[in-house]
């Protein structure tokens, strides 16, 4: 005998898996010797086989169980080698193959025989049909295929395993809580969970992991010691793709028949979503169970096997990719990053020093002027008072502390000029956006801010601690030099400070001292916790009435360089022509913002009330109201307060014939804003999903008055200015992203096609995102074109998802171009790779791709678990769109601005993509 090279067997049973070579004989004095499983005639049948065709090489699955031996598949080796699925001709050939073996040796059972009745004819062939799939699904299985799904059956998180560099590790640490929460040396069922690192939240879930390992040890037991815990552990986080398949069945499998129902699914689809705390998606568990036996039983038997559910694992990508493209990542991206990376060092070195330029030119002239400005000034009244007869009394101390003084005449004028919000959102129109970094006005104010407090500390200290001292202690003879500029009468030090220099000095100090500390972050966002009733001195509102004691300090900065000891000339005294022009531009603002805010007095003509406490209000748009997307206003209502104004981004289109601002309840001003409008008789009040449609005029009678202001600049309006857009929201911070968006839809439909002859090339050299988008190489004026834009949304909660439902859905169905990518995140589920979300995903792909609609958001934008991969995104995007600029707008917390800033000026300076970052915070 010799081994064939053209056929064999695989014989495998449930908990071991053997492989045996039929040996075939060459001449009948062969026959003679033992034969193994299936005696004499098996060999000869498969050499038969072999002798028929033999280019066909077979592989037959045998299950061996008590007293028989079941044929499972017969499939062809080669093809299955390559992963490659072969015709159906060939696959009739090897059903036909199937069948000969069963024709041949009628004491080999089938898999399904073996459990369903024989004399049922019509069943036989519905097992025929499903043994036809089976088949196929094997062909299918390929290694790489194998290794993707392995991905989404993670019962180990990420979370779990940060911090551990290697198995042994995790494993002690295991161990390390089973000592903590075990009893009489015994881990209870209930927190098996806890212990293997899933967390007191997946508790449903680590049970059922639990039950089905403890249903494989023939145990019912409800406390583990730390060997079989161990044991437990070993198994969960195997690497075989075949080890966790089969946990994650038998967590449905209850009753071990090798089956799962549609019950069982539907209870495993429950524990997944109590693990992820979805309770919609608790109460539709029966219809996406449902869902899944419709799409992996079309034979209607009633039951799944492993194999099938093996299948819809590695399917899951296939579904994903049939959904529409705007609901997923895109396909077919070109990966050419390392082609545009310079391998020369100097080369690397010069883009990195370009990168910089680029990113931070327009703030380091600024601030270089500034601080030329500063130190000119300073030099200038240095100079001039070295060369004074003060000079000789007081020394150096003197032109010291009038220096400084000349700095913060200039300061006080500039601080005031960054927060004129209305002039800077009139020169963000103009070419003036080119080279000033209006997004940058908050912290300027903050960095004049700073040299205030220095220049206030070399002021007042150099005079308390140096010049009064001097001229106090100074000589008859040396004071003579400068009697006349103190009555000829020489000063105490008391003197000094009871006058009017004195006074209006040690006032602004305090003024200042107070609304500068109130202002600092720990005090502002309530950081710092003082008891009662200094409570009162942190929050937004102190910082915003203390703001307004600055009022006063303007008007004795007037007063303090009015009455000089050693200036007497009108001329001399230059405090009011620093300060006068932003003194008078401030207060024009406010007063436009008080007499316009009294003409936009609005009404409301519907509020709905959304989940995760969000409200939109609409209202009707003012007469003479324009506005640009990304832009925001300020709404006042006196009901509530006369003086507090708070800012919202718009979120309805500039073409709208109506205004829309969605409020988050996060304190108390908000809070009464909704009772007020909620309480409202005869208003429509909706629970749910804003629809944004034309609305009729309501009865107003009783209706509160509500005032806006506005509109202001925002870095989001700029957006016209790149070729693409990456948006990016968090949490309510996508309401300016979402004019964005409804303008873009709404060119979409009114714009021409583009000529097939339009010159789209994108230079280059561009120097900023003005230059580059706006202006043609000969410096003509070009149409403003976005190309693509692509929003990312990251949530919290699912309820958040209807805040904007309409809008996603307006853009599903009416970009057709798909110039549009939308993006949803949600934080609150596992990531796609953890085994408490894969039948989630499984569930969200199967939906997806049947009905165009997402099981979490409700909208035809699919749904990404955890957080992005933001440096794929950004990698993505920069392989798409090579020799671009692309605007990235970012609205949230500022934990996340620093890592896409970070990534921005990192792909610019790898790639020939261009990013420009732009934040705002909420």
């Amino acid at each position: 005998m010799r081994l064939s090279s053209s056929s064999f067997g695989r014989c495998s049973s449930r908990r071991s898996n053997c492989s045996r070579a039929f040996e075939q004989f060459e001449d009948s004095e062969d026959d003679s010797g033992e034969h193994g499983i299936g005696g004499a005639m098996l060999p000869i049948f498969l050499n038969d086989l072999r002798r028929n065709d033999d280019q066909d090489t077979v592989e037959v699955t045998l299950e061996l169980e008590e007293d028989s031996i079941v044929v499972c598949s017969v499939t062809p080796t080669t093809t299955a080698a390559t992963g490659e699925v072969e015709p159906e001709g060939f696959l009739a050939r090897s059903l036909s193959v199937t069948s000969r073996i069963r024709r041949k040796f009628p004491w080999l059972k089938s898999q399904s025989s073996s459990r369903t009745s024989a004399s049922d004819t019509e069943e036989r062939n519905t097992i025929s049909a499903r043994d036809a799939r089976k088949i196929r699904a094997g062909l299918q299985r390929t290694r790489s295929s194998a290794q993707q799904a392995l991905k989404g059956l993670r019962f180990i998180s990420k979370s779990t395993a940060k911090g551990a560099s290697h198995a042994d590790e995790l494993c002690r640490n295991v161990e390390a809580r089973f000592d903590s929460l075990a009893k009489d040396g015994l881990l209870a069922r209930e927190d098996f969970g806890e212990c293997i690192g899933m967390g007191k939240e997946s508790k449903e879930f680590a049970v059922g992991i639990f039950d089905a390992l403890a249903r494989r040890r023939r145990q019912n037991v409800g406390r583990i010691t730390k060997e079989e815990l161990r044991d437990f552990w070993l198994q969960i986080s195997d690497q075989s793709f075949d080890a966790r398949l089969q946990i994650f069945f038998d967590m449905a499998d209850s009753n071990e028949d090798g089956r799962i129902t549609r019950e069982e699914v539907q209870e495993l689809i429950m524990l997944s979503a109590s693990a992820n705390k979805l309770s919609k998606l608790k109460e539709q568990a029966e219809e996406y169970a449902s869902l899944i036996m419709e799409e992996l039983d079309p034979e209607n038997l009633g039951y799944i096997e492993l194999w099938q559910l093996e299948t819809l694992l590695l399917q899951r990508d296939n579904y994903m990719n049939n959904s529409r493209p705007l609901s997923i990542a895109s396909v077919g991206w070109s990966q050419n990053l390392s082609s545009l990376t310079p391998k020369n060092v100097m080369r690397r070195v010069s883009g990195s020093i370009r990168c910089l330029i680029l990113e931070n030119w327009r703030r380091g002239w600024i601030l270089l002027l500034w601080l030329i400005a500063m130190a000119g000034l300073f030099i200038w009244k240095f100079i001039q008072y070295r060369n004074r007869a003060a000079f000789h009394v007081l020394g150096y101390c003197l032109p010291t502390a009038k220096g400084a003084a000349e700095t913060l005449k200039l300061n006080m004028a500039l601080v005031l000029v960054p927060v004129c919000r209305n002039t800077l959102t009139w020169l963000r129109s103009t070419r003036a956006r080119a080279f000033v970094p209006f997004d940058d006005n908050i912290n300027f104010h903050k960095v004049i801010a700073c040299a205030i407090v220095i220049g206030v500390f070399v002021h007042a200290g150099t005079h308390l601690a140096c010049d009064f001292p001097r001229l106090i202690n100074s000589t008859p003879e040396e004071f003579a030099l400068i009697s006349s500029d103190f009555g000829n009468k020489k000063p105490t030090y008391k003197d000094l400070l009871r006058g009017v220099e004195g006074v209006t000095g040690i006032s602004m100090v305090v003024l200042m001292a107070v609304s500068f500390t109130l202002a600092t972050p720990q005090f502002r966002k309530n950081v710092v916790r003082l008891p009662a009733p200094f409570n009162r001195l942190t929050g937004f509102n102190a910082f915003w009435y203390s703001h307004h004691l600055l009022g006063l300090v303007y008007i004795l900065v007037l007063v303090h360089g009015t009455f000089l000891f050693f200036s007497h000339r009108w001329y001399q005294k230059t405090t009011w022509m620093y300060v006068s022009v932003p003194l008078l531009l401030y207060i024009a603002e406010r007063s436009v913002r008080t007499c316009r805010s009294e003409h936009y007095s609005v009404k409301i003509l519907k509020i709905s009330v959304l989940p995760g406490n969000v409200f939109c209000l609409i209202m009707s748009k003012p007469p003479g109201f324009k506005y640009t997307s990304g832009q925001y206003i300020f709404l006042q209502c006196p009901k509530i307060s006369q003086f507090e104004w708070h800012p919202f981004s718009i979120t309805s289109a500039p073409g709208d014939d109506y205004l829309s601002v969605h409020i988050r309840t996060v304190g108390d001003w908000t809070q009464e804003l909704k009772r007020i409008f909620t309480e409202v008789e005869g208003l429509p009040s909706i629970i749910g999903r804003a629809k944004f449609s034309v609305f009729g005029q309501v009865a107003q009678r009783g209706q509160p008055r509500l005032f806006v202001d506005g509109p202001y600049g925002a870095p989001a309006q700029d957006y016209k200015n790149y070729d693409v857009l990456l948006l990016v929201g968090l949490g309510i911070g996508a309401t300016p992203f979402i004019s964005i968006l409804r303008d873009l839809l709404n060119n979409t439909r009114t714009e021409e096609p583009l000529d097939s002859n339009t010159d789209t090339t994108i230079s280059v050299d561009s120097f900023n995102s003005f230059t580059s988008s706006n202006l043609t190489p000969g410096g003509r004026k070009k149409c403003q074109r976005i190309k693509n834009a692509h929003f990312y949304w990251v949530t919290r909660e699912t309820g958040s998802f209807e805040w904007f439902k309409g809008v996603m859905d307006e853009v599903a169905e009416m970009d057709h171009k798909g110039q549009i990518e939308l993006h949803n995140y949600l934080t609150s589920v596992y990531e796609e790779h953890d085994a408490r979300s894969t039948l989630i995903t499984m569930v969200q792909a199967l939906n997806h791709a049947k009905h165009g609609v997402d099981i979490l958001s409700g909208t035809r934008v699919r749904t990404h678990f955890a957080r992005p991969n933001w440096k794929e995104v950004f990698t993505k995007i920069a392989s798409k769109y090579p020799y671009a600029t692309v605007g990235v707008f970012y609205c949230g917390m500022p934990v996340l601005a620093k890592e896409l800033k970070k990534l921005s000026y990192e792909l610019t300076r790898k790639t020939s993509t261009r990013f420009e970052f732009h934040k705002e915070y909420f």
